[in-house]
């Protein structure tokens, strides 16, 4: 609230408590005080009542992976006179064949979805009605702060009065400033339904939301009745209503940008890379600015930046300030971008190279791609890379940057040494492969072993408040020196099985130099979708304690584990490069990212023609590479089954090769 109202409703509080402080004997005030909690509760729930509305969905799916969708009736909230109401997005995602409204006043009539609000995961329905209905009346921004009254209501039973869970506001700005943040406790029964305050006005719609904004419409409903819900706030959704009832679906707002790889609270909004064609990239854009004003509102750190464009939608118009160069004279640009709803498919350049993993100036080649541009121009093994288009080139993360800010078609002129000759090679970049090497040579020369023998074996791994068992195998022959690869290894539900592990993995461990992360569920039956942050966690925990190439990290599984692999890697793609599943399809509806020239994503698919996940998989490999996704597909012959030993040594010079350029 205002500091007005809050000095208002202080002033009362404290002269409430004094009158009754006087007038009422001590061991009575205490209760009188809750009797005025509860009339000022149910008088704002009476308030909304009447606009709060109950939704039948009838057909469809039951499951959505393992979320239940189908339960029962849900919540909706009028938000105009003639007939418009919002919900969430998550009651509908069963695709319903029809679908039911019942007003407060006990019509039940047929409603149509009108639009969709693809950012905050709303649904507006409209019902024919001459009559007029009820609209709540709406909280404004600067009113809603932590700590005050939250009524969360539902209406999904046959009752004059809606369901109510009441708890306080505990969040502001949350999922990247789109939604409020409640400890009441929320449901799928609530879900569309109105977050009010004390005064009966409305704070916000009830949604299931995940920080992960790909993950889709069932992301954070399993959070539900945890203290973890979320509003978005009505304030916010008014003035896209007219957009809405037009039938005109709203998507986030995308630029076109990747910002540098680093810690987002701290590290600046530099440019990484800006994808060719892109709104940025038109507006001028280009790799190694940074953005130091947005909206008005100074920019230090991305984590600022991702606040003040994640609430923006597609059509919207974004006003920029961005610092070219270093120095204190360095070019100060000001444009204003329209956000675009999607981007062209972005697609890798691929030189054709992998580089040796060494800390010498230059790039060495470790491996050339037969039939690659580099092997057509004549690039060797052994070469070394010096300069890009007359960019001197110091380390091979340097160089798969400028790379991937190439234009499409783009020449490039490298100018490599070679056994103390300097040459010049001209090429045009191709499409990364998809074809896996039959032998890969070292990545580098064997560095002198380390004066402290590190520890090796199985390690455990404790991940803080979290249940679930996790182990990194770390192969004998590991070096601190030396750059590791890290492979998670999710099995099925239950116990790890730390032999098998070993068996299986060790020796691809130690001829490819990687480190093995295997996770495991909490409970002995099944994954849950919540479970991807429990392994970001013990991901972060070895890469603060190893030295692990972030080029070369990958996410494995079989059946259900592959399955909770595409929910890992799609909802952590700032950290994780390739997602490998065999005989594994991902949930239903899960949300897969725009291909990023700086988080470069991989796909590794394996499955018998004739298995269930085929129905799934066959289809999908054609959407990833239709959205310019690398794709690696592995026959299984007719019996669903895991790799052999044979594909699995295939798989180890696949993960090896992620840091090719």
């Amino acid at each position: 609230m205002s500091p007005m109202s809050h000095r208002t409703r202080l002033a009362f509080a404290v002269g409430a408590v004094a009158w009754l402080a006087a007038a009422v004997p001590p061991a009575h005030a205490q209760s009188d005080l809750h009797l005025l909690e509860e009339q000022a509760i149910r008088a704002a729930v009476a308030k909304v009542a009447p606009s709060v509305v109950r939704i039948e969905t009838v057909g469809g799916l039951e499951r959505v992976g393992r979320v239940l969708v189908n339960l029962g009736p849900t919540t909706g909230l009028i938000v105009h006179e003639e007939g418009y109401i919002l919900s969430s997005a998550f009651n509908f995602i069963q695709q319903p064949a029809s679908i039911l409204v019942t007003l407060p006043d006990g019509r039940r009539l047929p409603a149509r979805i009108v639009a969709r609000d693809h950012s905050r995961m709303l649904v507006l329905l409209h019902v024919a009605t001459e009559q007029k209905l009820p609209v709540p009346q709406a909280a404004s921004r600067d009113e809603m702060e932590v700590g005050q009254w939250a009524i969360a209501l539902g209406r999904t039973y046959d009752q004059p009065q809606p369901s109510i869970s009441v708890g306080i506001v505990s969040a502001t700005e949350r999922i990247w400033g789109i939604a409020l943040q409640t400890d009441a406790k929320i449901s799928p029964a609530n879900y569309g339904g109105p977050l009010i305050d004390i005064r009966g006005r409305v704070l916000g719609v009830l949604v299931p939301l995940s920080p992960q904004r790909q993950a889709g419409e069932v992301a954070g409903a399993e959070w539900y009745d945890s203290g973890i819900g979320f509003a978005i706030p009505l304030c916010d959704m008014l003035p896209r209503l007219p957009t809405l009832i037009a039938g005109n679906d709203l998507h986030p707002g995308l630029l076109g940008i990747s910002l540098k790889r680093g810690d987002i609270y701290t590290t600046p909004a530099e440019l990484a890379a800006v994808q060719p064609g892109s709104p940025a990239y038109r507006a001028g854009l280009r790799a190694g600015d940074t953005i130091i004003e947005a909206e008005g509102y100074r920019i230090l750190r991305q984590a600022q930046f991702r606040h003040v464009l994640a609430p923006r939608y597609a059509g919207d118009r974004l006003r920029l300030v961005y610092q070219r160069g270093r120095s204190a004279e360095s070019q100060r640009n000001e444009v204003t971008i329209e956000l675009v709803d999607k981007l062209v498919p972005y697609e890798h350049p691929f030189l054709g190279l992998l580089p040796m993993r060494d800390a010498l100036p230059g790039v060495r080649v470790r491996y050339v791609y037969p039939d690659s541009p580099a092997a057509q121009a004549g690039l060797a093994p052994g070469d070394k890379i010096v300069q890009l288009d007359g960019v001197p080139i110091q380390h091979a993360d340097q160089l798969r940057l400028l790379v991937a800010n190439l234009l499409p078609q783009a020449q490039v002129v490298l100018q490599v040494q070679r056994a103390g000759r300097s040459l010049t090679l001209t090429l045009v970049p191709g499409r990364l492969p998809t074809d896996i090497p039959a032998e890969l040579p070292p990545a580098g020369l064997e560095p002198p072993p380390p004066v402290e023998a590190p520890v090796t074996g199985l390690v455990e791994l404790a991940i803080p408040e979290e249940p679930n068992a996790c182990v990194l195998f770390v192969p004998e022959n590991f070096n601190p020196d030396v750059s590791h690869g890290l492979v998670v290894v999710l099995g099925a539900p239950g116990p790890i099985d730390r032999e098998a592990l070993v068996r299986r993995w060790g020796p691809l461990c130690r001829s490819h130099r990687m480190l093995v992360l295997a996770c495991q569920s909490a409970e002995a039956d099944r994954w849950q979708p919540t479970e991807a942050a429990v392994v970001r966690k013990a991901i972060d925990q070895c890469l603060g304690r190893y030295p692990v190439d972030p080029w070369r990290i990958a996410v494995c599984g079989y059946q259900a584990g592959g399955a909770m692999a595409f929910v890992v890697g799609t909802q952590h793609v700032d950290r994780i490069r390739a997602i490998c599943a065999v005989e594994a399809a991902p949930p239903p509806r899960i949300r897969f990212p725009e291909n990023d020239p700086v988080q470069r994503l991989a796909f590794f698919l394996a499955y018998a023609e004739p298995s269930p996940a085929a129905t799934a998989l066959a289809p999908l490999a054609e959407q990833l590479q239709a959205a310019k996704f690398p794709v690696t597909r592995i026959p299984l012959g007719p019996q669903p089954r895991d790799l052999s030993d044979e594909e699995l040594a295939a798989l180890g010079r696949w993960l090896d090769a992620l840091d090719r350029i």
